[in-house]
């Protein structure tokens, strides 16, 4: 069953100058690069305008295939072995339009295991930025990720006025299955910030699985009608409830010359 759709929630709590937390609903997609033509049926389009969709320009660097363009990434930066299935974790567009704050490449090898993740970074600026994350190589020289395995990265890009460009993050992502087939999977994605003294911003975004159909997108769609309108309405008011907690402002800094960090 091609169970790519996900109901869940997005959790997020800062610890520190000050004590800022909030939680609240999404729906997202997980599904195979190689089968992106399936997401298409009554109510969800590719590359064309539905009330849910997937454009490609809103993922890689924009300008073509985005499985062409993981793969080529994959190779620039020395991962050969990653030549398996590519799945994308991602908001869709509702009513054409969304942004997303963060997204995940899982890149596998041929034998099935996950060998590197992408995460794509978009700030409100228009910019964005790619970590590659890797696990240490393992006995024999295999370098495969473990799920809910800690991989952890230095922090180069600016994300937030409320947050320097210092530090770094720890991932985990976890998958759940059941014995059932019937019985939803769990995915969790796990992102922590740390600056120089210590964590900062402790981060998740987790959800149940559902079959890609039209009637439970168009579910989900009821429930959420204005989901990634919300996103950038959200960000924009935590913003403001951060300035008003007096949290230091800090200006935009250059952006990384490098696309990819390792």
């Amino acid at each position: 069953m091609k169970d790519w759709l996900y109901l869940g929630e997005v959790l997020h709590r800062r610890v520190k100058p000050v004590v800022h937390a909030f939680r609240y609903r999404v729906f997202f997609l997980k599904f195979p690069l190689q089968r992106v033509a399936e997401l298409s049926n009554a109510v969800f389009a590719v590359d064309r305008f539905n009330l849910l969709s997937f454009h490609h320009a809103d993922h890689g660097d924009g300008t073509g295939d985005v499985l062409t363009w993981a793969r080529e990434l994959l190779v620039r930066e020395g991962v050969s072995d990653a030549d398996g299935e590519i799945w994308l974790q991602c908001f869709p567009r509702v009513l054409g339009y969304v942004f997303n704050p963060v997204s995940f490449f899982f890149c596998h090898r041929a034998d099935g295991r996950l060998r590197a993740i992408v995460t794509q970074v978009n700030n409100t600026f228009g910019e964005r930025h790619c970590y590659l994350l890797e696990a240490p190589p393992q006995a024999g020289g295999e370098a495969v990720i473990r799920n809910g395995q800690l991989l952890a990265v230095r922090k180069v890009f600016h994300v937030s006025p409320f947050c320097t460009v210092e530090g770094g993050y720890r991932f985990r992502f976890l998958e759940a299955r059941t014995q059932s087939a019937s019985a939803a999977c769990r995915n969790v994605a796990r992102i922590d910030y740390h600056d120089t003294v210590g964590d900062l911003i402790l981060t998740s975004i987790s959800g149940a699985a559902r079959p890609f159909a039209a009637t439970a997108l168009l579910a989900a769609f009821v429930r959420y009608p204005m989901m990634t309108f919300g996103v950038v309405a959200r960000i924009h008011w935590q913003a403001l409830r951060l300035w008003l907690k007096h949290v230091p402002f800090h200006r935009k800094p250059v952006p990384p010359s490098r696309f990819v960090t390792r």
